[in-house]
């Protein structure tokens, strides 16, 4: 497979992603999402056993990088995976930025 040749802002993106990614607390939040689908905010604090300001938190910064979706129902907000962005962010796109042509 031939290296793909990639800008500087395809890799602030996968950045902006991994670092998002680099914390335990986020990495469990997500797989939550995954798991459970859409989750009210409020179920989000029981499941994650956190406070609303901590997980709003870890929420705001998955959120910036495009990595769960947001969707306000009444007074409350449902979080659910974005699972097109993480397919992307795990897709063999990426793998092909690193490997060497044969």
């Amino acid at each position: 497979m031939k290296p793909i040749l990639a800008n500087e802002k395809t890799f602030e993106h996968y950045a902006e992603a991994f670092k998002s990614l680099s914390d335990p607390k986020r990495l469990k939040l997500m797989n939550e999402l995954c798991a459970r689908g859409q989750v009210c905010v409020c179920d989000l604090c029981e499941i994650m056993e956190m406070n609303q300001s901590k997980l709003s938190y870890h929420l705001k910064i998955l959120l910036d990088a495009n990595l769960i979706i947001q969707e306000k129902k009444g007074k409350w907000n449902y979080y659910a995976l974005n699972q097109k962005q993480v397919n992307h962010l795990l897709s063999s796109e990426l793998c092909c930025l690193f490997r060497p042509s044969d």
